[in-house]
């Protein structure tokens, strides 16, 4: 976790690339990824210190399964965040402070994340509408038939 930190600290601090979020994945007792928060560096709000420490770890790896990893990250991750780590397959996670906390000292919200997730796709503030779903349906019944499809 302190290495976590300290890459929230250079991130955030130090280069004012974006919050002060850090990540750092282990397996087997070492680190395998690590990355912090870049957002403002790369002008891409997917650039997360959990995003960027599993796309190092996956290269590093050489898949998109980290089964067998835990993540310590300096703050509790956001549904994007936490997403990935659940397709990831990360076993366990250890957070050095809470989304409450990242609101109140840096005005960073989830809540109305969390909050739009829970309710009707249609009601939600972007919402989706089906469009071309019957040709979509052709394509996941061509892909369903290939064998040995990528599982994930």
């Amino acid at each position: 976790m302190r290495r976590a930190i300290e890459l929230a600290r250079q991130t955030s601090i130090v280069e004012k690339a974006g919050g002060p979020f850090g990540c750092v994945i282990v397996k087997d007792g070492e680190i395998i990824g690590e990355g912090a928060n870049s957002v403002v560096a790369d002008a891409d709000p997917t650039c997360h210190g959990e995003m960027n420490a599993i796309r190092h770890a996956c290269a590093v790896l050489g898949t998109h399964n980290l089964s067998g990893c835990t993540v310590y990250t300096t703050g509790e991750p956001c549904p994007m965040c936490y997403a990935a780590c659940w397709w990831a397959r990360i076993d366990k996670m250890y957070y050095a402070s809470t989304v409450e906390d990242a609101g109140k000292f840096g005005n960073f919200d989830d809540a109305p994340i969390y909050e739009d997730m829970k309710i009707d796709s249609k009601e939600r503030k972007i919402f989706g509408t089906e469009i071309l779903r019957d040709e979509m349906l052709s394509l996941w019944k061509e892909f369903q038939a290939i064998p040995n499809h990528p599982e994930y």
